[in-house]
């Protein structure tokens, strides 16, 4: 008797050994396809890639487990680098989650994962809402989605862009609040003492509001936030778990305020100036658009009217800080930041980019660039011996038209992670989950 399938009676079966062969495998390192191509996976990992001449690579493959590929490209797995699955769908504006509790949320956030997956996000950082429970539960089995990395609450200071009190909300909050995705922090020793806390409680990386806020109701966007003391205190607790922390940051100013003094992330970006940008390049720091965001918020007037203000303002400007950025030598990620009912146009996020940024630089975003933001670099991102088997069979190349990510029904025929496929329309690969 296997008393671990008793214990966790959810325990995955190990990962099937396959064999994909005639396969073209897409390269984001240099841009290159790989024809021909065969690509054996076993235990979760890529443990062989070749040539369809290499016939040893069928060894202890049986017939069944042999997938021919032939038209088809392999496509490393997409990770999106800022994502915020506690505020799941089910309300039409903003206004409507103040009421949301935890329990609902949480109820909610496997039907996040599941279809995130189905869009061929293998990996996704969660930059504020997710719990390490949730996290652990995918991890297990419990429920399909993304690998995720995990900031736990981000931190804001009062009246900052995580403080989704009113100004006329009198309702004092001490130290270490929850407001809605964020936890309220003022001064170093509360800075020390929640960043630690954070990090205890299973957070992968540290997220701090570092200016201000499209959704936020009680500071403006050219709000320069948390003191110099207090971002260095939680830079220093960061670096001493050997870890890092990335700011919600818009403006120049507050960019430079947190590059300065040792973040390592810029979450959104827009309204950076050639000055900054150039500093981000210097200081290697990576930068994470979430255009998509700005413009559904748009679309679907998910914002109050304040807010809405804030995100014409930040829209207009998005594109043309992201394309200096990147030609500037910015490490620049994908991201969508997408709230409630809006998580559908995750993958939308590459047609909005493809107005700036070639089908290399964008696929690079998802894949390679995000790979060493998340600090995965030597197993996430590309289709190589010893990375995580985290895969997709598409019908169509995205170094023609990155376009063909977003839609994920029509294009995307298959999704495996860790060896498993979750998502197939191909009748031979089959479905592990």
């Amino acid at each position: 008797m296997d008393l671990s399938t008793i214990i966790k009676p959810w325990k995955l079966q190990p990962q099937k050994t396959r064999l994909f062969v005639n396969a073209t495998i897409i390269d984001p390192v240099h841009g290159d396809l790989i024809p021909n191509a065969s690509v054996k996976v076993s235990g979760g990992q890529i443990i062989a890639v070749g040539t369809n001449g290499t016939n040893v690579l069928r060894e202890d493959v049986p017939e069944d487990d042999i997938v021919d590929l032939s038209g088809k490209y392999l496509c490393p797995g997409l990770i999106d680098c800022h994502v915020h699955i506690a505020v799941v769908p089910g309300e039409t504006d903003l206004r409507a989650y103040k009421d949301m509790t935890e329990r609902i949320s949480l109820l909610r956030q496997p039907h996040v994962l599941k279809t995130m997956l189905r869009r061929g996000f293998t990996s996704i950082r969660d930059c504020g809402g997710a719990s390490l429970a949730i996290k652990e539960a995918v991890e297990e089995g419990v429920l399909p989605g993304p690998r995720m990395f995990i900031a736990g609450f981000a931190l804001s200071q009062t009246g900052g862009h995580g403080d989704m009190r009113g100004s006329h909300d009198d309702q004092l909050c001490c130290g270490g609040s929850i407001s809605g995705i964020s936890r309220i922090v003022d001064g170093p020793a509360e800075c020390y003492k929640f960043a630690r806390d954070e990090l205890r409680k299973g957070a992968d990386f540290i997220k701090i509001m570092g200016g201000g806020g499209v959704a936020s109701p009680t500071d403006r966007i050219e709000h320069v936030q948390f003191s110099d003391e207090e971002i260095k205190a939680i830079v220093t607790v960061a670096k001493n778990a050997g870890t890092y922390v990335t700011s919600h940051s818009y403006t120049p100013q507050a960019i430079q305020q947190a590059i300065n003094l040792g973040v390592r992330g810029i979450e959104h970006g827009n309204l950076i100036d050639l000055e900054t940008a150039k500093l981000m390049a210097e200081k290697g720091v990576f930068l994470t658009p979430t255009l998509i965001a700005h413009v559904m918020s748009k679309q679907m007037n998910f914002l109050p009217a304040d807010g809405a203000a804030k995100n014409d303002e930040v829209l207009e400007k998005g594109l043309r800080a992201m394309k200096m950025a990147v030609d500037c030598g910015v490490t620049v990620c994908f991201g969508s930041d997408l709230l409630g009912p809006m998580h559908f146009a995750q993958s939308k996020e590459f047609s909005v980019r493809s107005r700036v940024l070639s089908p290399l630089q964008i696929l690079q975003s998802a894949t390679i660039n995000a790979a060493r933001l998340v600090m995965q670099e030597h197993r996430l991102g590309q289709i190589r011996e010893g990375f995580a088997a985290d895969l997709l069979v598409l019908d169509q190349n995205p170094l023609e038209d990155i376009t063909v990510l977003d839609r994920a029904e029509e294009t995307i025929l298959g999704v495996i992670k860790d060896g498993r496929v979750y998502e197939s329309r191909m009748e031979h690969l089959g479905k592990d989950i």
